[in-house]
Order: C-alpha cells, then structure tokens, then sequence
C-alpha cells in the first residue's frame, strides 16, 4: 500500500461537474474526454507516476482510474475526487495475474478496509528480502488478499528492486544514519515530481533494518 497526498482536483473535471442541471447529472458512466484524460492525469502526478496499492511504475496507458470505494456499493462516491486514485492495469487480458484495482473488483469492508490516504498505511507492512509482503494485522491481511498484493508477478518485481539496493555486503555494514537517510531518498520524489518504482518498498526495508518496523 503506498500513501498518497491528496492534492487539488483539475480544474477541467471541477468545470464538467458544475454544468449538472435539471436534466442532465455527471456521473462517472458519463465522463468522457478530455476531462477524464485530465482526471487521469491529475491523479497520476499527484501519485509521483506509481501505482497507489503496489507502488510500481505506471503511465497513463498502462493504468486504470480506480474507485477505492467501490460505485457499486457507493453510487454517491462515484466523481469524488478523494476516493479515485491511479491503479495498475489497463485492460485485463485472458491469463494475466490480476492485482491492485482490477483485483479487487466490487469486494469492499468498510470495517477492515485501510486506505492509501491513511499517512500511516505504509507501516500496516512490512516486506522480505525475498519480495514478500507480510501484513502486520487483520486489516492489512484483508488488503493484501483483496488486491492480490503477494502474487508471484509482484513479488519477483519487488524482489529485483530490493537486490539491486540491500546486497549482503551493504546490509552487514550500513549503519543506522545511512539507513534512514535511504528510506528518505526513496520516499521523495525526483525534480519531476516522479517516484521510484516500488520507493517505498525499498523505504520499508531500510526502516526494517534501522528497527522501525513495529
């Protein structure tokens, strides 16, 4: 699960949903572009470019605009900018490993639910070296099975992403300050506003080792 800072919605998506009248309401079945294509964005660069669930690298064509709250369960949600977010995978394809939004579907329980809004939601995790993720309560067990966060294809993703940082070398001699100051640099984005792939996987890891897991 990656945090994101809600910022403010795009002005062009705002414009659309004022022209609601007496005979004609928004609604998400409705959007069209180019307000959906600056919605989509909009929700991209406030996500730094990466995925809100797994935290891996996505664009505006290989991603989806993803309701946390499901329409089906809340109609009244469905053009609310804080409940949509940029989640991995376009379009489904025949064989393909679901995760993220396409994952989840319409499943949703309010009672266990943990949102990437919540600043805290990144410590409900923690992660192996081998690229597992290991939920550290109910809610983040329900999470992790409700959007498939642990398949094969996510963990093999996140296992080259830490490799390429905690060789055995740099994990037997890194010292607390260097550990911190990892998990910072990879929690930041680049003068683009751009995040790294699986950032904060890598950020988890280092507080991991420098104790900060609990």
């Amino acid at each position: 699960m990656r945090h994101v800072v809600k910022g403010t919605p795009p002005v062009e998506f705002e414009a659309w949903k004022g022209m609601a009248n007496a005979d004609w309401q928004p609604n998400y079945g409705n959007l069209q572009n180019p307000e959906k294509r600056s919605l989509h964005r909009a929700l991209l660069d406030e996500q730094g470019q990466v995925c809100c669930y797994c935290g891996r690298s996505i664009t505006l064509g290989d991603s989806h605009i993803e309701h946390f709250r499901p329409q089906e369960l809340r109609q009244d949600l469905g053009l609310a900018f804080e409940n949509l977010f940029a989640s991995c995978i376009r379009e489904t394809e025949p064989g393909a490993p679901l995760h993220c939004g396409h994952a989840k579907g319409h499943d949703f329980d309010e009672a266990r639910h943990i949102s990437p809004l919540d600043p805290e939601c990144e410590r409900r995790f923690t992660y192996s070296l081998a690229g597992a993720i290991l939920p550290l309560d109910d809610a983040a067990r329900y999470m992790v099975q409700l959007l498939s966060l642990d398949i094969e294809f996510l963990r093999n993703r996140r296992l080259e992403v830490l490799k390429r940082v905690f060789d055995d070398a740099f994990i037997a001699s890194a010292t607390d300050a260097e550990l911190q100051s990892l998990a910072q640099a990879y929690r930041a984005p680049d003068a683009a506003g751009r995040r790294e792939s699986f950032g904060h996987v890598v950020a988890r890891y280092a507080e991991q080792l420098h104790g900060g897991a609990a």
